[in-house]
């Protein structure tokens, strides 16, 4: 997995429909909204400009820089920052757009699957076959560590990371961050890890999964069971069988 961490200032926040990424992407300066459409080139520079930082930054971490995501769109790096005047913005702008996916795959997967385990691992097969789980941000697979890990006298139990979901505060993961995050950002991480925890809660009720599985075990796998390989053929192969893997160890068993 190749997700680290970048400069999240607050002042570059994105919400939905608006805010500084809504405005970065209508007039490339972030002061105020666009009112007319962008012209056919500007808006298939966008597109190429979107596409190219998707496979940038789920290829090499959201610390690759600009220039690599200009070059692989095949424009000039002041084309990238008329679009988004920091990286900062554009790192906020892929990780809502990845975050918002997952969360709908995760609902998908809700609503079209009776039964608890064939929910669960259809929205991991889905999420991973995406590759979605490398463009997570940072924030959302932050894992919050209880205060005995490391005190002396700790026991390889009390040790665990994580912990059941169920158990408040032991080990979940938890939306943390080194400095503040936006409301937008929150929001849609904790949209995310709600509806994957009543995935996570509903096959462990069932019996199916491991009690000791949490919603920031389920999420690791999403950003680890997709290796990015050049070759696509191969890549395809080595996610699946290694998804195959991880699911077994995370059913349970009698």
């Amino acid at each position: 997995m190749h997700i680290q961490d970048t400069h999240w200032s607050t002042a570059s926040a994105l919400a939905p429909g608006g805010g500084a990424v809504g405005a970065a992407a209508g007039n490339g300066r972030g002061d105020g909204p666009r009112t007319t459409p962008l012209r056919v080139d500007a808006q298939r520079n966008l597109e190429h400009v979107l596409r190219a930082a998707r496979e940038v930054f789920g290829e090499l971490g959201y610390g690759a820089p600009m220039e690599d995501v200009a070059r692989r769109a095949r424009v000039g790096v002041g084309t990238v920052y008329r679009r988004f005047p920091s990286k900062d913005v554009l790192v906020r702008r892929i990780a809502e757009e990845e975050t918002s996916r997952l969360t709908d795959q995760a609902r998908a997967a809700l609503g079209q699957e009776d039964e608890p385990w064939s929910a669960l691992s259809r929205f991991l097969r889905t999420s991973v076959a995406s590759g979605a789980g490398r463009l997570l941000p940072p924030q959302v697979l932050r894992v919050g560590v209880p205060e005995e890990v490391g005190a002396p006298g700790a026991g390889a139990e009390g040790a665990r990371v994580p912990q059941q979901r169920t158990q408040p505060g032991a080990g979940e993961l938890r939306l943390v961050a080194e400095e503040p995050v936006a409301d937008a950002d929150d929001a849609g991480a904790a949209a995310l890890l709600e509806v994957v925890g009543r995935l996570v809660d509903r096959a462990r009720a069932a019996g199916e999964l491991r009690p000791d599985v949490s919603v920031s075990d389920v999420l690791l796998v999403i950003a680890t069971a997709a290796p990015s390989l050049p070759d696509p053929a191969q890549q395809a192969a080595a996610s699946s069988r290694l998804l195959d893997i991880l699911l077994e160890g995370l059913r349970s068993r009698p």
